[in-house]
């Protein structure tokens, strides 16, 4: 297995994506190999200073970077040489297995549709984030920022597609999928979420419990919590702040210390054809660790595979209809 990793992005890079694939190289199996975007002379010396040895890494030189702050289809266009464009592209000609970045979001989005593209029946890729619950377990909302604005139909298909990573990255037989939203009741909330309630009760496809409220989140009443990208942006918000807030006051347990992002490092982009994992873009040396092993995961899952297969089947089923 072959991870590329886009070592000139994020807020601390390079020195943090270094110290993080420096770790993750320690963790990994001797099978998976790094690939390493960047500047290589940046990279080599970085290597060296830390301590490890450049040969045990893949390196692929990347002369340019495409910055935080750039505008995501200009950069990704104008700048072909930059790590995250050179690390699609081996991607898209299946020289690695999966490409991981805490840079910038909106260039993997573009990368994502324009270099392996969207599987077949998808109508919106999108992402998610990781809540702890209560009973020790994890839990999985989405969207979390990519589709603001929502069709019933694909809150429908981010239930399938949650469904497949809670099953077979997080090992959640069954996994019970809700709607977030206002109240329990079928007939609650906006036009989107009765729209979306109608279709996800009828899908065979999935677990759906109905509708949850956000003080659900953490209980073991859902594992799957679907949602707007709008919505799901603005809840994982309201969690990183007040975790932020409860660790500023010195509180500490076992519980509240899984909500820390380092912990979970990256999330995949799903619906499209590959493996494509995006980090935080603060994260330190611990976080990008974390991604690196997430992403050897979801490889190890064949995710996107069944995902696509998923939808094969359900395009296959509604043209006989």
């Amino acid at each position: 297995m072959k991870i590329g990793i886009d070592i000139m992005g994020g807020d601390f890079a390079p020195k943090s994506t270094i110290g993080g694939v420096i770790q993750a190289q320690k963790e990994l199996p001797s099978d998976v190999q790094l690939v390493l975007f960047g500047d290589e002379k940046i990279i080599t010396s970085m290597l060296i200073a830390a301590g490890a040895n450049p040969t045990h890494f893949l390196i692929s030189h990347a002369p340019e970077v495409i910055g935080m702050g750039e505008h995501p289809t200009k950069a990704f266009s104008q700048k072909p040489n930059s790590s995250i464009a050179l690390g699609f592209d081996s991607l898209k000609k299946n020289n690695i297995d999966a490409f991981a970045s805490v840079g910038n979001t909106g260039a993997m989005l573009v990368g994502s549709m324009f270099s392996v593209g969207t599987i077949p029946g998808i109508i919106r890729p999108c992402i998610s984030t990781l809540v702890p619950k209560e009973n020790g377990g994890i839990g999985i909302i989405l969207d979390a920022g990519t589709n603001p604005d929502c069709k019933p139909d694909n809150l429908y298909q981010f239930g399938i597609i949650g469904s497949l990573y809670a099953e077979f990255v997080y090992n959640i037989k069954n996994p019970k999928v809700g709607l977030l939203n206002i109240g329990e009741e079928e007939e609650k909330g906006n036009l989107l979420s009765q729209a979306a309630f109608k279709l996800l009760k009828d899908a065979k496809e999935i677990n759906f419990i109905g509708n949850i409220e956000n003080r659900d989140l953490f209980k073991d009443k859902v594992d799957v919590v679907v949602c707007d990208g709008f919505t799901g942006n603005i809840v994982i918000k309201q969690i990183e702040a007040m975790y932020r807030l409860i660790v500023k006051q010195g509180f500490h347990n076992d519980f509240m210390d899984r909500f820390n992002y380092e912990n979970y490092g990256g999330t995949p982009i799903l619906g499209i054809n590959g493996t494509v994992i995006i980090g935080h873009g603060i994260s330190n040396e611990k976080a990008i660790k974390n991604m690196i092993l997430q992403t050897k995961n979801v490889v190890d899952a064949t995710l996107y595979q069944k995902i696509k297969s998923t939808f094969k089947t359900y395009i296959s089923l509604k043209v006989n209809e």
